[in-house]
């Protein structure tokens, strides 16, 4: 078995505290093992984001322990979860969050200068993260100028540029149509396969499924914890053919765009 990774024990997160509290999370205990790629799965108001927040070390309990690689982050201050946050996690969200006026190479290098990364160091991780998510010929565009798909490529190429070992994945998929769909789910998988531990935030069984293991969450538990057996996916067997075609059909488009 792989080393534990992250380890939760009675988590509690109580808003309003008193006659009309909300339990967003009531009583949960987890363990997330290094190298494992986890779905957790919840309806709106689940506890799922909650929970999101706590394993990104964005928000701390109000009771319980989150032991993160051995520590104890559930009472840090904030610079000190940000400290966490900038060495261990990469985060992806539905949104994109990226910074319009920027490029995709600006929207990758920003988080590096932040993080102190000098700026040879920080070009060469930022070119080197927009190749391996299929975008080297889109280093100098714009998030205006590319699709939905494209910018989540940017999003996750900002995510790994510093090869953080936990990717935390929150709705990824969900502003996206089914063919970027797929093309980010490979992304993951292939970011998993390299041995980084995926945790990936959904409300879609079928995204669900392509986890190695199933979280489902309700009312703030825990309700089933299921490791199930992946089968390889067509489109992760024809990946290099279709992202040729989709770089072809790229290019294609950016010529008609010039024209």
């Amino acid at each position: 078995m792989d080393n534990t990774l992250i380890e939760i024990s009675d988590m509690h997160k109580i808003y309003n505290p008193g006659e009309n509290e909300v339990r967003a999370l009531d009583g949960v205990d987890l363990t997330i093992c290094e190298r494992e790629f986890v779905a957790i799965i919840g309806h709106s108001g689940s506890g799922k984001s909650t929970l999101m927040n706590m394993l990104g070390c964005l928000d701390v309990p109000t009771t319980g322990i989150y032991m993160l690689h051995g520590i104890d982050v559930s009472d840090m201050d904030d610079d000190e979860l940000s400290d966490v946050r900038n060495r261990e996690i990469g985060f992806i969200f539905q949104g994109f969050n990226l910074i319009q006026n920027l490029t995709a190479v600006e929207n990758v290098t920003l988080p590096l200068i932040y993080r102190g990364v000098g700026k040879k160091e920080r070009e060469q991780l930022a070119l080197s993260a927009l190749e391996k998510v299929g975008l080297a010929h889109r280093l100098d565009h714009k998030p205006a100028q590319m699709s939905g798909g494209q910018q989540q490529r940017v999003a996750i190429a900002r995510a790994i540029a510093q090869a953080p070992p936990i990717i935390l994945a929150d709705e990824p998929t969900g502003n996206l149509d089914s063919n970027s769909t797929k093309e980010i789910m490979q992304i993951l998988r292939e970011l998993h396969s390299e041995g980084r531990t995926v945790i990936l935030i959904t409300h879609d069984n079928e995204i669900a499924e392509q986890a190695d293991r199933v979280i489902k969450i309700r009312d703030g538990k825990i309700v089933s914890d299921t490791k199930q057996a992946v089968m390889p996916h067509q489109d992760s067997i024809n990946q290099e053919s279709t992202n040729q075609e989709n770089t072809e059909q790229e290019n294609i488009m950016e010529d008609k765009d010039n024209a």
